[in-house]
């Protein structure tokens, strides 16, 4: 299990960029995705980051997380 979560850094990275260009898009449901795959690569990053014990990469991680929820809100109602 130890290989899987030192492995999970890079899919997480991935899934990272990807978000980042969906919400560069034009339209709006293509941010959404974008946004929910931040939140995915959050989740990632706070898993990771527990077994590492890397307590500022999960406290901003959280943050992160809460700003992407907002978007999430914010590209649905606008």
């Amino acid at each position: 299990m130890d290989e899987f979560i030192d492995f999970l850094q890079w899919p997480a990275m991935l899934v990272t960029l990807y978000a980042a260009y969906l919400i560069g898009s034009k339209r709006a449901d293509r941010r959404v995705f974008g946004f929910s795959m931040f939140i995915l690569s959050n989740i990632m990053w706070i898993i990771w980051g527990i077994h590492d014990e890397a307590w500022a990469l999960i406290t901003l991680q959280v943050a992160l997380m809460a700003m992407n929820i907002r978007g999430i809100f914010k590209n649905e109602s606008g």
